[in-house]
């Protein structure tokens, strides 16, 4: 279908403070609340602004790793084509012309839809397609939408095109241009409501982004964008926006609330900031929490200049809940007063998907399960992840030695050729699974879920001894003659899945007796105890490499080698090339877990 490409601020006619209006709209009118006879009240609106976040390339409640659609054990179901529905939903009650569409970011990366016309049909290409998630969030109607970190994954050229082709705006007020520090995205949106027999109400939306983007997406992002605090540029933002008139002012953060970061002490930025956002910046009404896939349905934090409470909500990822801030205005002393904001959610498993959207995307969809069930080999025997937490199991294995054998082939005739080459992998998933027999892409894909690439990096034995001690922190501390139930042994402190890795190449014991710090014993390189000066190539992935989960060293370490190609084409080219997966080609037991020198299992 043909777009409207209304055009928003341009990148080159962004200037900081002399900004136009983004993307201005003057909605039909809206009644003001009657005056009752013989008194006057003041006049009053009510406003709705819906939000979602993290959609991740989810359009359709399918999952394209299992071919089929998508379930879980909570009855979640996914995909804007469910959103568009619960959206119809409430402007139908609200009145549509009383209603506000945003998101938080993280839009087209995640599925093998993104990934497909990210890389096997590019939008990028001359003539190529416009990209899904545009054509669906085009004709569901959003209004704004903030840049996340993975909308970085492809390059800026991707993400340009992609802005190109959206009917809305991509904000980003702290993603700026590293030479003028002047905003490379529109920082803002603002549209205008009309209420009859009243003034207008004007809404504005600052778009903030994460500032690990300059960590995890270095490769594209070093020396043309820089991305400061987001707490910096809302308290230089939001006064401004007042200023220009704004009644509500709503940020849409691509920014957890619970004030941590993940990349340790690399940036002076908190990544997880959208609480501290609303405690210390006066002037805010409500938040739109994104980046850390969590569902809370309203969060209340108190500024601390103001004493108003400013509410937050965060929507849960994949498009399986859609947030709803519920706005009251009174008009008072000539101006109008949000006078209350409620938050709440609703849930897209409560509706059907919307024909107009799934047939809006038929064709995208065939054509990506098409490609997605290619065959690319055999499989001896089935491989599966399920216990990949805590055993050293070959599906991992797969991923660490066609690491190996990358970086082993782009480092031949170099002067690091002699080194020994590790390499590092993660448990992505809880539930991936290579079955006996052919072996597709999508099979491939579910192994490896990230469009994560290769990097070497130069390592002495003494900080692999430091980086297994920190990975080893995933376990919680278990005494010897305690029942393990492996539902509680791992993600101590909170510590996610991926940030645990495998090291294949040497040979290691993770005692989860100990205290952390204290856990890896019999640290081995070919039979031999690790020599602290001892070097070795590390293979990495990109996140990883670039300081992704606080990981010591690893980001300072000397970087040897690196590509654009992702990990996930590796393994799929591994095993084309290779025709039959056997696990006696890449399976070997490098680590395992013990209790005073007694394994676990």
């Amino acid at each position: 279908m043909p777009l409207n490409r209304r055009k928003f601020l341009s990148r080159s006619a962004v200037t900081g403070a002399g900004v136009a209006l983004a993307g201005a709209v003057a909605a039909p009118a809206a009644e003001a609340a009657p005056a009752h006879k013989g008194r006057r009240r003041p006049k009053r609106y009510a406003l709705t602004v819906l939000g979602t976040t993290d959609l991740h390339g989810h359009v359709f409640n399918w999952d394209y790793f299992k071919d089929a659609e998508y379930t879980d054990s909570a009855g979640n179901a996914q995909g804007l084509s469910r959103v568009s529905t619960l959206v119809k939903q409430v402007r139908e009650e609200k009145g549509r012309h009383n209603t506000l569409l945003l998101d938080a970011g993280d839009t087209i990366q995640g599925t093998p839809l993104t990934y497909y016309y990210a890389k096997v049909d590019p939008i990028t290409a001359e003539g190529g397609p416009v990209h899904p998630m545009a054509q669906a969030m085009n004709a569901i109607g959003y209004d704004a939408v903030a840049l996340g970190n993975h909308e970085f994954n492809y390059g800026i050229e991707t993400l340009r095109k992609f802005e190109e082709q959206c009917d809305f705006p991509l904000l980003g007020a702290n993603a700026v241009d590293a030479k003028t520090l002047k905003p490379a995205f529109p920082p803002y949106f603002m549209k205008t409501f009309r209420v009859k027999g009243a003034p207008p109400v004007k809404v504005a939306v600052l778009g903030l982004t994460n500032p690990g983007i300059a960590i995890w997406d270095k490769a594209y992002v070093q020396g043309k964008l820089a991305f400061p605090g987001l707490e910096e540029q809302a308290a230089k933002w939001v006064p401004k926006l007042r200023s220009m008139g704004a009644d509500v002012v709503v940020v849409s953060a691509h920014s957890g609330s619970s004030g941590t970061s993940s990349y340790g002490d690399q940036l002076p930025y908190v990544e997880n900031a959208a609480a501290e956002v609303a405690r210390l910046v006066p002037g805010i009404d409500a938040i739109l929490v994104g980046h850390a896939h969590q569902e809370i349905a309203e969060l209340k934090v108190v500024n601390e200049k103001t004493g108003k409470t400013v509410v937050l909500s965060e929507p849960l990822c994949y498009a399986e809940r859609l947030t709803l801030f519920d706005f009251e205005l009174v008009f008072e002393r000539g101006r109008w007063h949000v006078e209350s904001v409620k938050a709440s959610l609703r849930d897209s498993s409560t509706v059907e998907d919307d024909p107009e959207i799934t047939r809006l995307l038929a064709d995208e969809h065939a054509q990506v399960v098409a490609y997605v069930n290619q065959v690319v080999g055999t499989a001896t025997e089935t491989l599966t992840t399920v216990e990949a937490r805590y055993k050293d199991v070959p599906i991992v294995d797969l991923i660490t030695k066609v690491q190996e054998d990358v970086v082993t082939r782009a480092l031949a005739g170099t002067e690091f050729a002699s080194l020994p080459v590790l390499a590092q992998a993660s448990p992505f998933s809880r539930t991936s699974q290579i079955p006996a027999g052919e072996v597709t892409i999508r099979d491939l894909s579910s192994l490896y879920v990230y469009d994560n690439t290769l990097v070497a990096k130069l390592m002495t034995g003494a900080q692999l001894r430091a980086y297994l001690e920190y990975s080893a922190e995933y376990y919680v501390r278990t005494a010897a003659g305690a029942p393990v139930d492996v539902e509680k042994l791992t993600n101590a402190n909170g510590r996610p899945d991926y940030n645990y890795d495998y090291v294949s190449g040497l040979t290691y014991e993770i005692d989860i007796t100990q205290a952390p710090g204290s856990r890896i014993k019999n640290l081995a390189h070919g039979g031999v105890p690790l020599a602290d000066d001892a070097r070795f190539v590390l293979a990495v992935n990109n996140y990883r490499a670039n300081g992704g989960g606080a990981f010591p060293h690893v980001a300072s370490a000397r970087e040897l080698w690196s590509e654009s190609t992702e990990i996930r084409t590796r393994i799929a080219e591994w095993v084309t090339e290779k025709g039959v997966l056997d696990p006696k080609d890449f399976a070997s037991v490098d680590w395992r877990l013990t209790r005073d020198g007694t394994p676990v299992f």
